[in-house]
C-alpha cells in the first residue's frame, strides 16, 4: 500500500529532511573533533571530565547519523515500524540535548575552576615529557604563564623556589630564557582565562548548530507523525 496526496508530499518532505538530517550529524561530528583537537592541544583533554563535552557532541552526532537511515529508508519504503522507530528515537535525542542543554547551563560557573585544577594538575606534573609538551603548547599558543597567573609555577612543579618559568612563557622563547626572568620578558597572565575564553566562544558555535538541528528535529517529528499516519490509513496513490 502507498500514501497518497498530501501524504506524498510529506514523503518527499521527509526524505529531504533526513538528508538535511544526515548533513546535521556529519555537521556535529565535524565540530565534536575540532572542540576536541582544540583541547587536547590545550591540556584539558588530558582529563577525561574535561573531554566529556567534544565526546558528548560526537556521540550526538553519530546518533543523530544513523537516525536518519531509519528516516530515509521508512520515506522510501512507506514503512510504518522504520518511520516510527524513527520518530521515536528522534523523540528521544531531542529530550537529551533539552537535557544536556540544561546540564550545561547550571554547571557552567564550574567549567573555569575545572580549568584550573586540570592545568594546576599538569604543572605538578610538569616532568612527564606529554604533560610538558601539552602545557608549553597552551602557554605559547595562549601567550600566557601558570594557571591563574606566572607566580604559580613558584607554588607548583619542579621550579619551586628557583625563580624559574617554562620557557614557554617568554614573550620572546630562546633556550633558558626563563630562568632569572623578569616580568619584562614573559607572559604574566595565566592560561586559564585564555582557555576558558576560547570555550566560551565555541560554546556560541555550538548553540547555533544546536538551535539548528533542534529546528530540523521538530520538522522531522511532525512530517514523521503525518506520513505514520498516512501509511496507517492505507492511503494508495497512482
Amino acid at each position: 500500500m502507498a500514501v497518497e496526496g498530501g501524504m506524498k508530499c510529506v514523503k518527499y518532505l521527509m526524505f529531504i529532511f533526513n538528508f538535511i538530517f544526515w548533513i546535521c550529524g556529519v555537521a556535529l561530528i565535524a565540530l565534536g573533533i575540532y572542540v576536541q583537537v582544540q583541547l587536547n592541544h590545550s591540556i584539558l583533554i588530558k582529563n577525561a571530565s574535561s573531554s566529556g563535552a567534544p565526546i558528548v557532541i560526537i556521540a550526538v552526532g553519530v546518533v543523530i547519523f544513523f537516525i536518519s537511515f531509519f528516516g530515509c529508508c521508512g520515506a522510501v519504503k512507506e514503512n510504518y515500524c522504520m518511520v516510527t522507530t524513527f520518530a521515536v528515537l528522534l523523540v528521544l535525542i531531542f529530550l537529551v540535548e533539552i537535557a544536556a542543554a540544561i546540564a550545561g547551563y547550571v554547571l557552567r560557573d564550574k567549567a573555569r575552576t575545572a580549568f584550573q585544577e586540570v592545568f594546576i594538575d599538569g604543572m605538578k606534573n610538569y616532568t612527564t615529557k606529554d604533560i610538558s609538551e601539552a602545557i608549553n603548547a597552551a602557554q605559547r599558543d595562549f601567550k600566557c604563564c601558570g594557571a591563574a597567573n606566572y607566580t604559580d609555577w613558584d607554588k607548583y612543579g619542579p621550579f619551586i623556589g628557583k625563580n624559574e618559568v617554562p620557557d614557554s612563557c617568554c614573550k620572546n622563547e630562546t633556550k633558558d630564557c626563563g630562568k632569572n626572568y623578569n616580568t619584562t620578558n614573559i607572559n604574566t597572565d595565566g592560561c586559564v582565562e585564555g582557555i576558558y575564553t576560547m570555550i566560551k566562544g565555541n560554546i556560541a558555535i555550538i548553540a547555533g548548530v544546536a538551535l539548528g538541528i533542534a529546528f530540523f528535529e521538530i520538522l522531522g517529528i511532525i512530517f514523521a507523525c503525518c506520513l505514520m499516519k498516512g501509511i496507517r490509513s492505507g492511503y494508495e496513490v497512482m
